[in-house]
């Protein structure tokens, strides 16, 4: 079995993955990984791969080293089952290139955009060749509605919750809709726009934040919140000789 441990700005996901099935996937603390000893005494696993967007502190470390099994520390020198285009390798966030990885393995051989909506929104495009070609970075929801409130004198902290309205009808409706009408526009303007290079085009949205489409592309969109986690688990699993 695989542990594959995703650490990111807001929280750390650990899974559990029999081959290419994910069992079981457990929220924790990004500074301590508190749980990640209790989880592993639930499985029999056999090699780990770790991904982290922060630098972790030296508990998290101790943890890892308690490890009884090989663990692989996702950089730009690791192996992939894709061809990676961009320009910085070492630059690119290990949750962008895992995320193109997990939607590829799903429907190789197919044009992909990944949109994943977490504490940023990325989009990322890769071809039927399996060839990563970049993406581009944006403001995540809970970043917008805190930059309105925190670059402005008067503007509330606003919450996604509540009404949402097709123009705001007061200051915190006018927020909330313009923060994910905005987001809903922005993503759907992506899709056009690729779409019309390649027709044939998928789109996967994955991430934290979930939002609603009022498009005539849904036959198009896969929703998966675990896609990044299971791109890791293909690398892992590419970098075992396990094709």
């Amino acid at each position: 079995m695989n542990l594959i441990i995703d650490i990111g700005n807001t929280v750390a996901k650990i899974a559990a993955f029999d081959g290419k099935t994910l069992v079981e996937v457990l929220y924790d603390s990004n500074c301590t990984l508190e749980h990640l000893s209790s989880f592993c005494e639930r499985y029999s696993f056999e090699k780990a791969i770790v991904a982290t967007v922060i630098d972790v502190d030296r508990q998290v470390h101790e943890c890892l080293d308690k490890l009884s099994f090989p663990v692989l520390w996702l950089d730009e020198k690791t192996l992939l089952p894709v061809e990676n285009l961009y320009d910085t390798p070492h630059t690119l966030g290990y949750d962008r290139i895992a995320a193109v990885v997990g939607a590829n393995e799903q429907y190789p051989g197919r044009d992909i955009l990944v949109v994943d909506a977490g504490t940023c929104i990325t989009y990322e495009f890769i071809d039927a060749a399996a060839r990563y070609h970049g993406g581009n970075i944006s403001p995540g929801m809970q970043m917008r509605f805190k930059a309105l409130h925190q670059f402005t004198a008067r503007l509330p902290l606003v919450s996604a919750e509540g009404a949402l309205l097709p123009m705001g009808k007061d200051t915190d409706t006018a927020i909330r809709a313009g923060v994910l009408r905005g987001i809903e526009y922005e993503i759907a303007g992506y899709i056009k726009a690729m779409k019309y290079k390649y027709p044939e085009l998928l789109v996967f949205l994955t991430g934290g934040d979930d939002f609603s489409f009022d498009t005539n592309l849904k036959n198009i969109i896969f929703a998966d919140r675990f896609l990044v986690l299971k791109g890791l688990n293909r690398i892992l699993n590419y970098n075992n000789g396990k094709l």
